[in-house]
């Protein structure tokens, strides 16, 4: 076995983007809750036990709380299609300018059908966003981050850490809770619970600031006020072409040469002017993240993903035929293919130091 060691994190966000782009392109719900459980399977893996890796089971459960709300919601309000009737409701129209949405009507199989796909692809996007959010270490993200983008990049990587630090406050306040003899359950429970888990974040993000004040953020280098205002407006420049541009080659309806061009120009500019904005901003590294044959192999089974769906899928439409639905072999085994990066990457600790180390809740216990 590999020797223990971190993988590289953009490895892990090119293999979960590489997923979450397959989850956008279809609506059987087959592969979806394959892509799922491929995410899962890395995850319980390769997660480390430290707080940004505790957050997967709670973006899960957020996300079976979506599917049932998108399915709750073309209950009371949808638009109401034509199909098997399971349920007729008092109906009251809404204006016209709402698109055909009413409150209550004929609720049939379809329409439940459709928009319990679209509740599960937005479940499943979200379970790869929490995947690459379990197994990529973010203050390693944040030393990846251009100069240019330093400060923006330390408050994207802050809200990426507020789910696993909400989900360890969670827990600790619900283990003070049981210690106490205290109910942790219902609404009396969810009520003592509010309170100190608001108070422990509000103290997180003070330990943050004076963390980040005591370590010299936010000192630049002398650069003339016409040269930054430059720098940064071609930036952003730059950055609103490349994100126009994904949108249309992410979108299946959209012409896919005007967004590829978009995006190739959009990087280009935004990094031209990333690294002469770069300049202001000194930084210093102690240690690398090597680049070798486990983050090569990451991002290869995530392109397969990529390279079945394009192969071996059309473009998605939205389910509207209550039948089973099909199971396209090339994008099925390559989404399983994307599993070996939980099997032949190195794990985040030595086996032995796995088999000692107990879990948060044995530790309560």
């Amino acid at each position: 076995m590999a020797r223990a060691r971190y993988v590289h994190p953009v490895a892990w966000w090119i293999w979960a983007l590489c997923l979450a782009w397959a989850a956008m392109r279809t609506t059987n719900i087959l592969l979806l809750l394959t892509i799922t459980a491929v995410a899962s399977y890395v995850v319980g893996a390769r997660r480390s036990r430290a707080v940004w890796g505790n957050s997967f089971r709670l973006l899960l459960l957020f996300g079976a709380v979506t599917v049932f709300l998108s399915v709750l919601l073309q209950v009371v309000l949808g638009t109401r299609v034509g199909g098997h009737s399971l349920l007729v409701l008092p109906r009251w129209n809404l204006p016209s300018w709402t698109a055909g949405l009413s409150v209550g009507g004929d609720v049939t199989a379809e329409a439940l059908l459709a928009s319990l796909t679209s509740g599960l692809r937005l479940a499943v996007l979200i379970a790869c966003f929490g995947a690459a959010n379990s197994l990529a270490h973010p203050g390693r993200l944040l030393k990846l981050v251009p100069g240019a983008l330093y400060e923006l990049g330390v408050a994207v990587v802050v809200a990426m850490t507020f789910i696993p630090q909400l989900t360890e406050s969670i827990g600790r306040v619900h283990r003070a809770l049981r210690l106490r003899g205290r109910t942790a359950t219902g609404w009396r429970g969810l009520h003592a619970m509010v309170v100190p888990i608001l108070e422990e974040a509000l103290d997180s993000a003070i330990s943050l600031a004076a963390s980040m004040d005591s370590r010299g953020y936010g000192r630049t280098a002398a650069v003339p006020a016409a040269f930054r205002r430059t720098t940064n407006a071609v930036l952003l420049l730059g950055l609103g072409g490349a994100l126009v541009g994904s949108y249309f080659v992410v979108d299946p309806n959209a012409d896919h040469r005007f967004g590829t061009a978009a995006l190739v120009a959009g990087t280009l500019v935004a990094s031209a002017a990333g690294t002469l904005a770069g300049r202001r901003v000194h930084r210093t590294k102690y240690r690398r993240d090597p680049w070798a044959a486990a983050e090569w192999l990451t991002v290869g089974t995530g392109a397969l993903v990529v390279a079945g769906y394009l192969l071996g899928h059309p473009n998605p439409s939205v389910a509207l035929v209550l039948q089973w639905p099909t199971l396209p072999v090339l994008p099925f085994a390559a989404t399983l293919l994307a599993g070996l990066a939980g099997v032949l990457t190195p794990p985040p600790y030595p086996r032995a130091y796995r088999a000692r180390a107990p879990r948060v809740a044995e530790v309560a216990r």
